[in-house]
């Protein structure tokens, strides 16, 4: 190719690259604004209330007392500040799943333990999601159920924070406890916000080395920005995002390698540690890990062995060593839940605060947590209903259509790449539609059936050749449009909390044809 022919693909590239750009700010400042403004909102009527009524029966104490005039508005003032504190209801922290791991990181940073006992007991940081057990002298402690690997990554910039700030203007310590909204909302700004900003970069550069279209790319792109559930958790601490963005990374060096045979060590060693810090966050990514290895081992056994495997090795080491130190055990909380020998069931336990007693949670849980009885029922709602892979994301549509292409393709790259995709997407769908009912609930009060979230990355590239085919016609495209805008609509529904019911199952529930009590 002479430089005339290579100059209008290269401008071409740059314009793409500039659309990536606007798409990707858009996006990152969306979600720092939610982050900015995230908060209880449904609370802060009632603590309003509860504040007010509170102050006008202390107002009336007062002027009984004898108080007036300024000595009366000084008393009132200083009373307003107690209840505000005593009866605070509002939190940046929306759910128990994402209170459960920012009470670990403040337990590590604060007190030095893992153990979260001192944390849940004040006033807004209880959660359903922690399990109890001895600690290393013995003592029964209360724990995060959240995998410690992650929970002490967090712990590093919270300990910057904790360390860079001083005493407030009562001389008291600034934490997270006493300033939830400043640190809350820096932190989800810094492990949340610059990921996602990361991982649209490396889809992107992936989605360039791929043989397709440009309206499939910029597709892609938009779909990434706007139309998956990711970006609707970016304003909670979660596990979904930060794999989504690991698999992200892992995939693009094992693309590069899997096209181009390319022997260089770090492609190999950063395919491994972010493959492996995947399935350190969600367990069956497991599968993905051994097949990129299988990928990778096909064109070097030898850069395998000595890049893909030490990088592995890394998050494995890290993995078992920060749950040795949480737990006092190579396994993680959720591999002890015996039903045979109950010292080995940290789930069923009870706890104190103060003088009353509290049994765990999943003693008795409740509504969705029941578990769905009919596994017929659990994969539709899973896959087309109220939780709806496909209902609530539609343009996963075209990932089966897209994958279907590539895997016709059998002697190119992309037949490799399809094929991966879609069997460990199998397999790992399997996975979670077989477990037995106590695990059929749909990942919790959630706005997504986010155990999926991760593939998200691995979907968007799958959709590409689909989109090649529907950007020859303007009627498949206004299609792919509406499935585009659907998907943003579930996107955006739950815009103050995902820890809610997605759109199709409030108004299946306002149509009274699902219950969840």
């Amino acid at each position: 190719m002479n430089s005339t022919d290579a100059q209008p693909s290269d401008d071409r590239q740059k314009l793409r690259w500039s659309a990536y750009w606007l798409l990707i700010a858009l996006s990152a400042g969306s979600m720092a604004g939610r982050i900015l403004a995230v908060n209880s909102v449904d609370l802060e009527r009632l603590e309003k209330y509860r504040i007010d009524s509170k102050l006008k029966e202390s107002q009336k104490q007062f002027a009984e007392e004898g108080l007036s005039g300024d000595a009366l508005e000084a008393r009132v003032a200083e009373r307003r500040v107690e209840l505000e504190e005593k009866l605070r209801l509002q939190r940046p922290f929306l759910s128990s799943n994402d209170r459960s791991r920012f009470a670990a990181v403040r337990a590590l940073v604060e007190h030095g333990t893992f153990a979260i006992d001192e944390i849940v007991t004040e006033p807004g940081w209880d959660t359903i999601d922690m399990v109890k057990h001895k600690d290393h002298d013995g003592e029964p402690k209360l724990y995060s159920s959240k995998p410690a690997l992650l929970t002490a990554m967090l712990a590093v910039p919270y300990w910057i924070i904790y360390q860079a700030t001083g005493d407030d203007e009562n001389g008291e310590k600034i934490t997270l406890g006493t300033h939830p909204y400043e640190i809350g909302r820096a932190m989800l700004l810094l492990v949340n916000v610059l990921p996602m900003i990361l991982y649209f970069w490396v889809l992107a550069k992936t989605i360039e080395r791929l043989p397709v279209s440009d309206y499939a790319r910029l597709f892609a792109m938009a779909g990434a920005t706007f139309g998956t559930l990711l970006t609707t958790f970016a304003i909670v601490l979660n596990n979904h995002l930060i794999a989504a963005v690991a698999i992200a990374v892992a995939f693009y060096p094992t693309v590069v390698i899997w096209q181009t045979g390319d022997q260089r060590w770090r492609y190999y060693f950063v395919a491994g540690l972010a493959a492996a810090f995947t399935a350190a966050n969600e367990l069956p990514a497991l599968s993905m890990l051994c097949v990129i290895g299988m990928a990778l081992a096909i064109k070097s056994r030898r850069q395998t062995l000595l890049g893909f495997l030490p990088g592995v090795a890394v998050v494995a080491a890290a993995f078992f060593a920060t749950n040795h130190a949480a737990h006092d055990s190579w396994r993680p909380p959720y591999a002890h839940r015996s039903t045979t020998d109950p010292d080995d069931n940290w789930y069923d336990y009870s706890y104190f605060r103060g003088t009353r007693e509290i049994d765990s949670y999943w003693r008795n849980p409740q509504g969705i947590d029941l578990g769905e009885p009919r596994m017929s029922d659990y994969a539709l709602h899973s896959l087309v209903g109220h939780r709806g892979i496909f209902s609530l994301t539609p343009i996963w549509i075209l990932t089966i259509f897209g994958l279907a292409i590539w895997l016709a393709r059998r002697d190119t790259p992309e037949f490799g790449i399809a094929l991966a995709i879609a069997s460990v997407s199998l397999v790992c769908l399997a996975f979670y539609l077989t477990r037995p009912q106590i695990d059929r609930n749909y990942g919790g009060m959630a706005s997504g059936f986010r155990w999926m979230f991760w593939f998200a990355p691995l979907w968007l590239i799958g959709l590409l050749p689909a989109c090649d085919r529907i950007a020859r016609s303007k009627a498949l495209q206004l299609v792919a449009f509406l499935l585009l805008a659907f998907s943003a609509l579930s996107a955006s529904f739950p815009t103050w909390n995902p820890w809610t019911h997605p759109w199709i199952a409030k108004l299946l529930l306002y149509l009274e044809v699902i219950d969840f009590s």
